[in-house]
């Protein structure tokens, strides 16, 4: 009897045991590791735990500039979903193979806006008229490292292709870092993206899309390379997802401009091992 007893207890652990190997097996299957552009912090703050409840997923978040994210995933840093800041990262993905069958899609869009210190006591000015004032600094994107530095340049070399040499420009990582510039009172003034002006009490908007100068700002996704085999499905989930009404709603609640969708299903494939 304490023989059968022995066994029958050996057999529960080693079910236990065997459980939790399985349940860690089914967290880490479903685990979604996402690559992202800090301009998306507030939406997901709210929308990522809505995600995680209703698939069951466990979802990690890397934010940094969207270059040097392109540049790890390239590289192959494990991330399954890349969200940069402007579709152009993506494309230049796609375009060395390094996206999964059905591409990218562009689920949201913003501008450029001139922006100040909130508690700054300046009289708000136009693009036209701070820019090729020397004395005005202004805290821009660098756009060696970032995307939002990259479309600024564009967008600059629009208004006047020798900006370079007249405007008094500050190059910063990211639109986070230039609200710190100015809140820290080393810039007068800073170019960044509306989504991001709007979401940031430190700042106020003074000016928009410069006449002549308006290049838009399509912020885009795509499943990567990287993407680990048992994370596909989850990735696809996600995808359709950010993809969805409710949440393309809830993009525009957090300053986002809309964009048209097919509404089409993305059929995802592990391209890794054909490469």
């Amino acid at each position: 009897m304490t023989g059968i007893l022995k066994l029958s207890m050996a057999m529960v652990v080693v079910g236990g045991l065997m459980g939790v190997v399985a349940t860690e097996e089914s967290v880490q299957a479903e685990t979604l590791t996402i690559g992202a552009a800090p301009s998306l912090k507030p939406v997901f703050n709210e929308i990522l735990p809505m995600f995680e409840r209703e698939y069951g997923a466990t979802v990690r978040v890397l934010y940094g500039p969207s270059q040097s994210l392109r540049r790890e995933i390239e590289q192959g840093a494990p991330i399954d979903v890349f969200l940069p800041a402007a579709v152009e990262e993506l494309e230049k993905l796609q375009k060395k193979g390094l996206t999964l069958n059905g591409g990218l899609q562009v689920y949201a869009k913003t501008s450029l806006v001139l922006v100040m210190s909130a508690t700054s006591l300046a009289t708000s000015v136009s693009f036209r008229d701070v820019l090729p004032n020397r004395a005005t600094r202004i805290a821009v994107g660098d756009p060696g490292t970032s995307a939002l530095g990259q479309i600024t340049a564009r967008a600059l070399t629009k208004l006047n292709p020798t900006y370079k040499n007249h405007y008094h420009l500050l190059h910063a990582q990211h639109s986070e870092d230039i609200v710190n510039v100015l809140h820290r009172g080393e810039a007068d003034m800073g170019i960044v993206y509306r989504v991001d002006a709007i979401n940031n009490g430190q700042v106020r908007i003074i000016d928009e899309n410069p006449a002549g100068s308006y290049v838009p700002v399509h912020f885009g996704v795509a499943v990567v390379w990287t993407c680990g085999n048992a994370s596909l499905s989850v990735a696809e989930k996600f995808f359709d997802f950010i993809m969805s009404p409710r949440i393309q709603k809830l993009l525009l609640k957090y300053g986002f401009d809309s964009v048209p969708s097919n509404g089409s299903p993305v059929q995802l494939t592990n391209v890794k091992n054909e490469q």
